[in-house]
């Protein structure tokens, strides 16, 4: 142990030479330790809504518009601060409108200037000066650093202040520089975002959110069911291939694989017409209000019933195949009655809404016709082979995993599987057992074995645990007693579309029961708290997502726009500042051009969930720790360098 202290040593010694290196280093560090901690912000469930969620982005969930108060106080009405609020948000869209009105243009470019080189100020404050320059734009780097360091009211500065300000307007140069500010604001006002869960299906622009979160300057993301479903489409398994194909056509919304992702679905498109040609297929109309033209929407209804009956055979072969997910009850085609156009389900036969299966055998209900299985076989490859998806995919895994904890917060989806006593339930994954913590890091392994492993048979589970995350009673990331999508399509009785809940719904509000799945995942449960989504709050109904006692926090409220009917609200976003946990329900946004043109920002409720008597700064955080590990193999360094055991590299 010694030897390797002392090969650490050395190395370290290479990056700080001498004694004054590394003391100033010390210095450095233990400085940053006394600044206040940065923003988090934290998102969930906003399949695929890119323009609520590009907004909520800029917004910083409210944080800009706190950052101007905090700057102007009664200075600004505030009519003002908002239009300055959405300079910040689209700089370049609002200041093309405003020059078409604007009188005195120069006037109104260096009162601007002006206060957004304040806003930014107060924003880069509790940054070091290092931390900032790297986030300022490269074309006016030197010039912004100048503007926010300078203090404008020295006598000494204070007259080239004014210069670089009547300068850059001189030389024409102000919009570029209004832009450049206002998307630094937006940098500089969260340090950090946690997307908990679901960013894809039901909205029309996954992936415009992935491109977005690619170019992010700090992001986590905690995988959602409908990530992982994408995830292995992407590798190739064939269940969540249809499951992702039949969601997209039932929310109108397969211009998103055709055309976003250059994923062929005219085989499927011409087999559909083929086989379905005089079905009206009235049990597959599509969900929500979806922009396509009636012909469109008739091809698509007709799409959606072919790929469902798709999905039904390979799942089938799914369970038969993997005979330890015990999902054999979930074999439904087997149970129907094809002359009778009935099915029986636990001992009561129900009438099908819809009895025309043309490419199912009786005698071998999961088979796949041979036009199906060329149908397969090329989407397969298709998915495999997409540049654009593979993209987005191997993004989700350098910066997802299924749970995290982060300054003391646990973040995941959706549940920790309890049994109905309310313990952690032990789970089989491939005839090994596991629970709580440990159940999560198991799936985990086996989701990356889907797209590195070398081995065929560990990339095939993997492949195919993806597909189990996805519907399994026992999945964290679903938990619920079945996914009911036969019944709900074919069969009118809702007794049959019920889907029980894991017991960890039932007893949310249960501070003991969060407690124990804290200390599971190693916190102290004290000061800690559990934030997920994954089941919408349904705020109409008086619903709060503050749970246990502010033990957990359920930040799904609606983002997507097929749920805010049943939420009455479009969304909760979570702050965690140096203050506090700062809860925002959102109203639903409208569009880019209400909030450009009338300066409707999305309006949002704030609620204080936690406040701190001090003020939280880098030390108390994760980082913090870090740094004081960094402090103190600094400070072993020096003794080595003192003690003579190491030689300075002057």
């Amino acid at each position: 142990m010694k030897c390797l202290e002392a090969r650490y040593l050395d190395r370290l010694s290479q990056l700080f030479p001498t004694i004054g290196a590394a003391s100033t280093e010390i210095i450095n560090l233990q400085a940053i330790l006394n600044l206040p901690k940065g923003t988090e912000h934290f998102l969930t469930d906003i399949h695929g809504e890119n323009e609520a969620f590009s907004h909520v982005l800029k917004n910083g969930s409210g944080s800009v518009k706190r950052k101007i108060n905090d700057v102007f106080g009664n200075r600004l009405t505030l009519a003002d601060k908002q239009a300055l609020a959405t300079l910040i948000y689209y700089p370049r869209e609002k200041t093309k409108l405003i020059k078409q009105t604007e009188v005195n243009i120069e006037d109104w470019y260096r009162i601007t200037l002006y206060r957004m080189i304040e806003v930014c100020k107060a924003s880069a404050s509790k940054y070091t000066r290092s931390k900032v320059r790297k986030a300022l734009p490269k074309d006016f780097s030197y010039i912004i650093e100048e503007l926010i360091t300078v203090k404008s009211d020295s006598a000494d500065k204070g007259n080239y202040y004014n210069e670089i300000v009547n300068e850059i307007i001189r030389i024409g140069r102000a919009e570029e520089f209004i832009a450049a500010l206002g998307e630094l604001i937006q940098r500089l006002i969260v340090d950090h975002l946690h997307i908990v869960g679901d960013i894809y299906d039901r909205g029309p622009g996954p992936d415009k959110i992935m491109d977005q979160l690619m170019g992010y300057h700090s992001v986590d993301i905690q995988w959602g069911n409908h990530d992982v479903l994408w995830m292995g489409a992407a590798a190739g398994q064939r269940g969540c291939i249809a499951n992702v194909i039949r969601i997209c056509a039932r929310y109108g919304n397969l211009d998103l694989i055709e055309d976003n992702y250059g994923i062929n679905l005219l085989p499927l498109a011409t087999y559909a017409l083929n086989i379905y040609k005089d079905d009206p297929c009235e049990c597959f109309a599509l969900k929500g209000s979806p922009c396509i033209s009636e012909k469109e929407q008739e091809l698509n209804i007709k799409m959606h019933k072919a790929v469902s009956i798709l999905q039904f055979k390979v799942e089938g072969q799914i369970i038969k195949k993997r005979k330890s997910f015990a999902m054999e009850g979930r074999n439904l085609l087997e149970k129907v009655d094809y002359e009778k156009g009935t099915i029986t389900l636990e001992g009561k036969e129900y009438v099908l809404l819809d009895a025309n299966f043309p490419t199912i055998d009786p005698k071998d209900p999961y088979k796949l016709t041979e036009e199906e299985e060329e149908i397969m076989s090329r989407l397969e490859t298709a998915f495999l082979n997409c540049e654009k998806l593979q993209s987005h995919m191997r993004f989700l895994l350098n910066k997802g995993d299924l749970y995290k904890v982060y300054n003391n917060n646990l973040l995941f989806h959706g549940c920790v599987p309890l049994t109905k006593d309310y313990q952690l339930k032990e789970v089989s994954i491939y005839g090994k057992k596991y629970k709580g913590k440990a159940l999560y890091e198991a799936l985990e392994s086996y989701v990356r074995k889907g797209f590195f492993a070398l081995n065929e048979e560990e990339k095939e589970k993997g492949k195919d645990i993806m597909w189990y995350i996805w519907l399994h009673e026992n999945s964290p990331l679903f938990g619920k007693t079945k996914m009911a999508t036969f019944e709900r399509y074919f069969i009118k009785e809702k007794e049959t579309h019920t889907e029980i809940k894991n017991p960890y719904y039932n007893c949310l509000n249960d501070e003991k029961m969060a407690n124990l799945i804290l200390e599971e995942f190693g916190l102290e449960p004290k000061d800690a708290h559990i934030i997920n989504g994954h089941v919408p709050v349904k705020t109409i109904e008086g619903e709060s997502p503050v749970k246990a006692n502010g033990k957990i926090l359920v930040i799904d409220g609606g983002f997507s726009k097929a749920y805010q009917k049943e939420t009455g609200i479009a969304g909760y976003t979570l702050i965690y500042n140096s203050y506090g946990l700062i809860l925002v329900a959102h109203d639903p946004f409208l569009s880019k051009e209400e909030a450009v043109l009338h300066e409707n920002d999305i309006h949002s409720e704030t609620i204080v969930v936690k406040r701190t008597t001090t003020r939280k700064l880098v030390g108390d955080t994760d980082a913090g720790k870090e740094l004081k590990g960094q402090i103190k193999d600094l400070e072993n360094l020096l003794d080595a360098y003192r003690s003579g055991s190491l030689v300075e590299r002057i």
